[in-house]
């Protein structure tokens, strides 16, 4: 595989316009199952409006599981009430959001699509459904499917450059404030650009007062419809990060 722009996530549970972005700025977007699951995190909850103010969780619930389990082996509930249930909080969004209909048709699709045995299974369909839905053509693959083995490299700074030379990518780009964890001058030594995302700050009409950011795409969809989400999910800038060192190999880095 030769790729010119590539980025890597976890695969998260309906996740925030942010994570969407960053799909819609690249032309390959790893969906990196092999992390090890982390309890409380985004992988199987995120975030929507509550009825009244603020915001509550929408919640996937996991079985058991060794704590050192990767997010690709870690199975959901099998009984789907816990779906019925998610589109039972979203029904709070009747009344007051102007893209209800469209929204649910897309959610309840994504929740009700498929048999997915592991939430790493169900997340990648579900990027891939709402990537199609918003006309994002960012090719969509998923680490596990590469059997490269990452175990050996402790320091996740290194993880993700050798999973950029894995894959054949010429420039790798990551959320502006998860670019500290890497090293420029040695993505510059092995070829490869280093680029940061910087969306621009966000906020829609919305109900209630004050606006609640970064919630679950579910809720830019509610209040800004597919083709409104689709324009906002390229609405972000990607800039390149400047490395230390003078000359490298020749190599124009920035």
């Amino acid at each position: 595989m030769k790729l010119k722009r590539l980025a890597s996530m976890q695969p998260y549970f309906f996740p925030y316009l942010g994570y969407w972005q960053l799909i819609a700025a690249v032309d390959c977007f790893e969906l990196f199952d092999n992390a090890q699951y982390i309890d409380r995190g985004w992988v199987n909850r995120n975030r929507i409006l509550k009825p009244g103010g603020g915001w509550r969780y929408i919640h996937a619930p996991v079985a058991r599981h060794p704590f050192t389990t990767a997010i690709r082996n870690v199975r959901t509930t099998p009984s789907p009430v816990w779906k019925t249930r998610i589109v039972n909080q979203l029904a709070d969004y009747r009344t007051k959001a102007p893209f209800f209909a469209e929204t649910m048709e897309l959610v309840e699709s994504a929740l009700f699509g498929g048999q997915e045995p592991t939430i790493g299974a169900l997340n990648c369909r579900i990027v891939r459904q709402v990537c199609k839905a918003l006309s994002i053509r960012s090719e969509i693959v998923i680490s596990s499917d590469y059997h490269f083995d990452y175990r050996t490299i402790p320091d996740r700074g290194d993880r993700t450059l050798a999973m950029v030379q894995n894959m054949g990518a010429t420039e790798f780009i990551n959320p502006a404030n998860g670019i500290s964890l890497l090293d420029p001058d040695e993505f510059c030594r092995r070829g490869i650009k280093l680029s940061a995302l910087q969306p621009p700050a966000i906020a829609y009409p919305q109900a209630g007062d004050p606006f609640e950011p970064s919630l679950s795409i579910i809720d830019v969809l509610m209040f800004n419809g597919i083709a409104g989400t689709s324009r906002l999910a390229s609405a972000s800038t990607v800039v390149p990060v400047a490395h230390r060192m003078v000359q490298v190999r020749q190599l124009d880095c920035v």
